[in-house]
């Protein structure tokens, strides 16, 4: 096992080293040539540094791959190089961006990659296809979820023209669908699309693909959000084994496969091992990404979360407090992630008493949510569960009990739901 590891890394690294070889000798026939030839050198430079960038990608080395792409788009803007390689360039670049968070950059690029590609192919080409599913990548980490889902449509209609609905090539856009609906809550919806992608992915990749792990992964945190642990364990201990093997015990992008064992371990109250796994998460994604990195607030909020299930409510502060800040600089201050660690921290203000900053919390996490999910959403409903609480422990504290129907959605004559508030204690 160790020595088939060892093996992996040091093919990845000759891989590396042959590429910065290669971009060595273009840069220096680049800088010799002239002419027609210098365009074309140019043009080959460009091609490697992208091929660099995308090996970087796959080994989810993202701050390493934007250097290169970077370098690919600056050269592409300045060399009048060809639109068909221009596009290329844009796309690899946002693709980049979106996986560090760094949404507007990406869908910016992304918009004029697509616009130029249009214009190299034609509006239905499968290219096409493709460069509208990393668009729907970006709406959803915005929390778009309307466009997310028309662009999503727009590229699985494209796609069909030209394979099978059971093809292979298929199966990654039904995914991201399934991952578009999940987000809004449509749950049903979802998992039929992901056991239509499985059942192409099993007979195309195999059962021990990463890529097949990799979706079981997420059908495994779909089963979570609806409380369907018992199945959720089953896939996600195969995901795990998989993932490890390719990756290794420490890499970081184990990190939202942990993130879903620890949900389940911590619906087990089995607190010390879903730390366990939140702090492994969380040291490899700081370790690779940064203290200041979308993911890492996800996790500080897990972790926040566990606390205030354990009643460790000082330490759920620190994590609480982190969490919403770290989310706040980097995703946004409207994103729907920093809602739901507002709404956490919320619920360990009510255990702490402190009523008035729990209100604020709770009614900017709901104006945020609302603006971003359906009534009946689950992120919505926990905020509103939230909202019970606190009307039920503070009473007529600061007012909390006559919080504004067109906000909380309740009357005030209402009686508090006891299966409501017992999902946020």
């Amino acid at each position: 096992m160790a020595g088939g590891k060892t093996k992996r890394r040091s093919a990845g690294k000759r891989r590396i080293v042959t590429l910065l070889v290669v971009v060595g000798v273009l840069l220096f026939s680049t800088s010799a040539a002239g002419g027609k030839s210098a365009g074309r050198s140019k043009e080959r430079f460009c091609r490697t540094l992208r091929s660099m960038a995308r090996v970087y990608m796959a080994y989810g080395e993202y701050g390493k791959a934007q250097m290169l792409a970077e370098q690919a788009v600056a050269l592409a803007k300045t060399a009048n190089i060809a639109d068909s390689e221009l596009y290329l360039c844009f796309i690899d670049l946002a693709y980049v961006y979106e996986r560090q968070g760094r949404l507007s950059d990406a869908e910016r690029l992304c918009r004029e990659g697509l616009r130029l590609q249009q214009q190299v192919y034609f509006k239905d080409h499968p290219y096409v296809g493709y460069t509208l599913r990393i668009l729907g990548s970006i709406y959803r980490g915005q929390g778009r979820y309307g466009d997310a889902q028309s662009v999503m449509e727009r590229a699985l209609s494209i796609m069909r023209k030209y394979h099978p609905t059971d093809d292979q090539a298929i199966a990654p856009f039904q995914v991201d669908m399934a991952k578009t609906i999940a987000a809004q809550g449509r749950f049903a919806d979802a998992e039929a699309y992901y056991e239509r992608a499985l059942v192409s992915l099993n007979n195309s990749y195999g059962p021990d693909h990463l890529y097949t792990a990799g979706v079981l992964g997420d059908l495994a945190g779909l089963y979570v959000e609806q409380g369907k642990y018992g199945d959720a364990e089953e896939l996600i201990e195969r995901t795990f084994l998989i993932q490890q093997k390719v990756y290794g015990p420490e890499h970081h992008l184990l990190a939202p496969t942990l993130l879903t064992m620890a949900r389940i371990f911590e619906a087990k109250k089995n607190y010390d091992e879903a730390e366990r796994m939140l702090g492994q998460a969380l040291g490899a994604v700081e370790k690779k990404q940064g203290r200041e990195d979308p993911f890492v607030g996800r996790i500080l909020s897990a972790l926040g979360e566990l606390y205030i299930a354990e009643g460790k409510y000082e330490l759920a502060e620190d994590f609480c407090r982190r969490a919403v800040e770290v989310l706040h600089d980097t995703a946004g201050p409207e994103h729907y992630r920093t809602a739901i660690a507002c709404n956490s921290l919320a619920r360990l203000c009510i255990h702490q008493r402190k009523y008035a900053e729990a209100q604020t919390l709770c009614l900017d996490a709901l104006e945020i949510l609302k603006n971003t999910f359906a009534e009946n959403h689950p992120e919505v409903m926990k905020v509103r569960a939230t909202i019970a609480q606190l009307r039920q422990e503070a009473g007529s504290t600061l007012e909390v009990a006559k919080l504004p129907q067109r906000i909380a959605g309740m009357r005030e004559d209402e009686p508090v739901p006891p299966a409501l508030i017992e999902t946020v204690k």
